[in-house]
């Protein structure tokens, strides 16, 4: 169990190389934050569309998927009620700490569920648990930049921003160790979670990422979107 799990905590350090390659970039121009922004609507809307809620239908029924989907997204519209009384919209740069804090939320909450992919992985077949850790752990790297981005324009400092994601990684690996336990419990409980993070990403799709990135380039953000959804779906095909 302890290499499968530490399989899983390399899968998730993933993030922190994107934070890394964000936090070296210094500050970060409108325009240049138009792309990431749209990049990262691209990269979490393919996540959703291409690999969430596919995994959660396979593994429950359309009811337990629509379940999790609302879920999340309720979870995601009181977090941020919560977030708007901490960092009111006035005070500059909070809006951009409110949207980096809520996409934390949400690559935690899509984290876990990968952990349980890759407990499921290894209890199915024995390949195909690391290809599943090297697939997500790639996918993690442009999470982190579409995390790191919003923190640092909003003011937060690198190390704080480093922490956030180091954070955020802990969470695969413990996906990992609680998926192999209930890797042979009921499968619904795995397609809540995967739905749960679904809609947690479409609210912060929606809501914020998509509407600021067309703040300063609309061009911009869409060349991003569309970069975003090309790689993801590269990835899949790739691993």
């Amino acid at each position: 169990m302890g290499s499968i799990v530490i399989m899983g905590l390399i899968a998730g350090l993933g993030t922190c190389l994107g934070a890394i390659l964000v936090t070296c970039c210094g500050h970060l121009r409108p325009r240049t934050l138009s792309l990431l922004l749209g990049f990262a609507s691209g990269v979490m809307a393919s996540v959703i569309i291409f690999d969430l809620l596919p995994s959660s239908l396979n593994y429950g029924s359309f009811i337990f998927t629509l379940a999790g989907f609302l879920g999340g997204i309720g979870l995601m519209f009181i977090l941020d009620l919560a977030l708007n009384i901490l960092y009111p919209a006035t005070l500059r740069g909070k809006g951009y700490l409110k949207m980096g804090f809520l996409i934390a939320t949400g690559i935690a909450l899509h984290d876990l569920p990968e952990g349980l992919a890759i407990a499921a992985g290894f209890a199915a077949a024995e390949k195909l648990g690391p290809i599943l850790a090297f697939a997500i752990g790639v996918h993690n790297i442009p999470e982190g930049m579409v995390c790191a981005a919003p923190l640092r324009v909003g003011g937060l400092g690198a190390g704080r921003v480093l922490l956030v994601n180091v954070l955020i990684s802990l969470v695969t690996p413990l996906g990992v160790f609680i998926g192999l336990i209930l890797v042979k419990t009921s499968s619904l409980f795995i397609s809540l979670l995967l739905s749960f993070a679904a809609g947690a990403m479409t609210y912060i799709v929606l809501h914020e990422l998509a509407p600021e990135s067309r703040r300063n380039s609309s061009f911009l953000a869409y060349l991003g979107m569309l970069s975003g959804l090309l790689l993801i779906i590269g990835l899949n095909i790739i691993v």
